[in-house]
C-alpha cells in the first residue's frame, strides 16, 4: 500500500503540476489562516464557514489547515497523492456549495453575483493528474519509500 501512494517517477510534468498548484493552494489557505492577500484570517474564514456555509467547525477547520500546511506538504512533494486526492474532493466541494449557482465563468467584469467554477475545475484537473503520476521529479514521496 505505501508503495502505490508514495511510488513516483523523475518527470518533470508532475514536479511542474504539483509546484504551481501548491502555491495556489497555499495562496489561498494564506488567506484562511493568515488573512494574508485581504482574506478574512483564521476567525473570518472560520465564522463564514459554520455561519454562513454551515459547515462544521472541524471541516472549517480541516479545510484551512489543508489549504495551508498541505499545500507546503505538496510543493515538497510529500504524499502528494493523497494531498492530490484531498484537493479533488475539495474542490468538487466547493463547487457544489458555493459556486455551481454562478454558472461556469469567472466573474471578471462584476456581472455576476459571486464566481463562476471554471477555476475550481482546473483544480481538479491538476489534482487528478497528480493522484495517478505522483510528486514526479525532487518529491519528498521518492525518498519516504526508499
Amino acid at each position: 500500500m505505501k508503495n502505490r501512494i508514495f511510488n513516483t517517477d523523475e518527470s518533470w510534468a508532475p514536479f511542474i503540476m504539483r509546484i504551481i498548484l501548491g502555491v495556489v493552494i497555499f495562496a489561498h489557505g494564506a488567506q484562511k489562516l493568515f488573512g494574508w492577500f485581504n482574506g478574512y484570517g483564521f476567525q473570518g474564514t472560520m465564522d463564514y464557514f459554520v455561519q454562513t456555509v454551515g459547515l462544521p467547525w472541524i471541516i472549517g477547520f480541516s479545510i484551512i489547515v489543508l489549504e495551508s500546511l498541505g499545500a507546503i506538504g505538496l510543493i515538497l512533494g510529500f504524499a502528494t497523492r493523497l494531498l492530490a486526492l484531498s484537493y479533488t474532493l475539495l474542490a468538487a466541494g466547493i463547487i457544489l456549495t458555493v459556486h455551481l449557482q454562478n454558472g461556469f465563468f469567472m466573474n471578471w467584469g462584476g456581472n455576476q453575483p459571486g464566481e463562476g467554477f471554471e477555476f475550481f475545475l482546473l483544480w481538479i484537473g491538476l489534482s487528478l493528474a497528480l493522484v495517478l503520476a505522483g510528486g514526479g521529479k525532487f518529491s519528498l514521496d521518492k525518498a519516504w519509500i526508499k
